[in-house]
């Protein structure tokens, strides 16, 4: 009996599974550099991206319930007490109890988190465009559909 095992087609069908070739790999890799670049333009801020993903919510919607920005961002609340913690000191928000529920505490933007509304998002703008350089508008669209969904299929 012969085998139809065939060890070469085993292999080539792998290397799209392999890093550093896997769509996992150079996502990673792409989120590392990114995360990286944007560091770097928020570092004069003393800020990190974990500040910038919160104050994106409190942006959209100041006077969240810290259990509702730990849902927009998948965290837990450990690590998100602490980021608190650091932009509270550093004056970009307040905590607040909640006048109808005490066991909620809400947070709000001070002026100088609101300030930065103005400053941070042309940075990430900028960052956003170094990135996608060279890459269509309906290429990009196409791209962050794409996430989306396989975002979707992995929740």
């Amino acid at each position: 009996m012969v085998s139809t095992f065939n060890h070469f087609e085993v292999l080539e069908s792998w290397q799209q599974v392999l890093a550093p070739y896997s769509v996992g790999y150079r996502i990673k890799l792409l989120s590392q550099l990114l995360t990286r670049k944007f560091t770097e333009k928020l570092e004069p801020f003393g800020l990190t991206p974990f500040h910038w993903l919160v104050l994106c919510c409190l942006w959209q919607e100041d006077g969240l319930p810290t259990s509702s920005i730990g849902d927009k961002l998948k965290q837990v609340g450990g690590t998100l007490t602490g980021v608190l913690d650091r932009m509270e000191e550093r004056g970009l928000v307040r905590r607040e109890r909640d006048a109808h529920d005490r066991r909620i505490w809400r947070i709000w933007l001070t002026d100088a988190g609101k300030e930065l509304e103005t400053i941070l998002p042309p940075l990430a703008v900028e960052l956003r465009e170094e990135a996608m350089s060279g890459i269509s508008q309906a290429e990009r669209e196409l791209f962050s559909e794409l996430l989306s969904r396989a975002i979707a299929n992995l929740s």
